[in-house]
């Protein structure tokens, strides 16, 4: 993660760690929802279509004037995140923009002064409880609402020698952190403080971003120590310029683990908020991969949708969680509580494992034959994972295999399976190898 300038030494007490049941639980979990809504929503450009565009806050109003999500049925929601298998989501509890949505104390600029009238976290984080799935917000340390948050080169009003004389950003740090302490005193058990995001050393086109801020700026020693008093099992996210509990690569598949915990956070089509015309939406084998690809690799993934601004999901997305939901139903347990092996993988394909269950996810299908290495010998049984159906190991034996009609000599400690022809109609095959 980047780091700032150097730091006076701090007087905040100590971090603790996350605890051991805790990292367990969010291993266990492996998938998740997140959740980008707010005003941008009505916008349907993107969740930084303020910045993107330059709007003045008086472009931006309309949106708050009219933002009433009258579909808003938090409860389909959840229903659609637990059929796609997923085990907890995150929700934005406040973007870039400012817009909160619950009522807060701290401001105007919340959900309750729209025509919709009323707290929208409140709902959200009962119906997703009530599904047994995790709860976890996202919350901007960026504001450009806010009339004491400095503008900066990522500010809608930057422009070169913008003052900030009217800007006292110790004020902000107050409202930052007050709002923090009112999410996690309100809602019951929190399980993630997810914070986005520090940019003191962001570099574009071979430049620092001016102004750009980062720990000193969210006072975030003090500010993770406040998540610890309040949520002792809250999990924090490494975005606030000092060490996090994981670690959070968004939009790549990183080809190693970036981090011994952490979660790959990813979109349906490459925008966050509700896109409206952004048709560049990934299917659902692909997202699969994506999956396992993750989960091989010891990490969580983060899995986006942007709810319209009428409060509803896309069809588009409830059509994609519903392809995945029908995957992870005969293969979860390829996933959940799974991890990373120490065998190797053969090409093409990605290996889980948990206990004495080794999982091979072909991501080709290939024609008869697939060859493990360094496990002859290590099997006892092998099966399709979505029917349970057997699969036929083999060890080929040079005395016999001339390797003109049959398989010839392979690597010692090969074991070979012996597959149909035709592949199973899943997005990505599973063998389930009992070790």
């Amino acid at each position: 993660m980047p780091h700032g300038p150097e730091q006076e030494p701090s007087t905040t007490p100590a971090i603790h760690p996350i605890s051991a049941a805790r990292l367990a639980e969010f291993r266990e979990q492996r998938f998740g929802l997140f959740i980008h809504w707010g005003l941008y929503a009505l916008a349907a450009r993107h969740e930084w279509v303020k910045q993107r565009e330059r709007l003045t806050d008086a472009q931006y109003q309309p949106y708050f004037d009219t933002f009433d999500p009258d579909l808003f049925d938090p409860d389909a929601w959840a229903r659609a995140a637990a059929d796609a298998g997923m085990r907890y989501m995150v929700l934005t509890t406040k973007h870039h923009d400012g817009f909160c949505l619950w009522d807060s104390a701290l401001s105007d600029y919340t959900v309750a002064n729209t025509p919709h009238g009323k707290d929208l976290v409140g709902p959200i984080v009962e119906a997703f409880r009530a599904r047994g799935l995790g709860v976890g917000f996202y919350h901007s340390l960026i504001d450009w609402h806010h009339p004491h948050f400095p503008i900066d080169g990522l500010h809608p009003a930057y422009a070169e020698g913008v003052s900030n004389d009217d800007r006292n950003i110790k004020i902000y740090q107050s409202y930052l952190h007050g709002q923090v302490e009112e999410l996690l005193t309100r809602y019951g058990r929190i399980d993630a403080m997810w914070f986005d995001f520090s940019y003191s050393t962001r570099v574009r086109n071979g430049k620092l971003t001016p102004g750009g801020k980062g720990a000193a700026d969210w006072r975030s020693e003090e500010l993770a120590a406040l998540v610890r008093r309040l949520q002792p099992d809250a999990m924090i996210n490494n975005r606030l310029e000092i060490p996090g509990d994981f670690v959070t690569p968004e939009q790549f598949q990183p080809p190693t683990p970036p981090a011994e915990v952490w979660e790959a956070c990813q979109t349906l089509n490459g925008s966050w908020g509700y896109d409206r015309d952004n048709l560049d939406y990934k299917p659902v084998d692909l997202l699969v991969r994506m999956l396992v690809d993750t989960v091989s690799k010891n990490g969580n993934l983060l899995l986006n949708v942007g709810p319209n601004g009428r409060g509803a999901f896309d069809p588009r997305a409830l059509e994609t969680l519903r392809g995945i939901g029908e995957w992870m139903r005969p293969h979860g347990r390829s996933i959940y509580g799974a991890g990373p092996s120490t065998y190797e993988a053969p090409p093409d394909c990605r290996y889980t494992q948990r206990g004495d269950r080794l999982y091979v996810h072909l991501f080709a299908w290939p024609y008869r034959h697939l060859h493990l290495p360094g496990l002859a010998g290590k099997v006892r049984y092998a099966q399709l994972l979505n029917d349970a159906s057997e699969i036929r190991t083999l060890v080929p034996d040079p005395a016999r295999d001339s390797g003109h009609t049959k398989l010839g000599t392979l690597p010692p400690g090969t074991l070979t399976l012996q597959l149909p022809v035709q592949r199973p109609d899943v997005a990505v095959p599973v063998i389930e190898l009992f070790l």
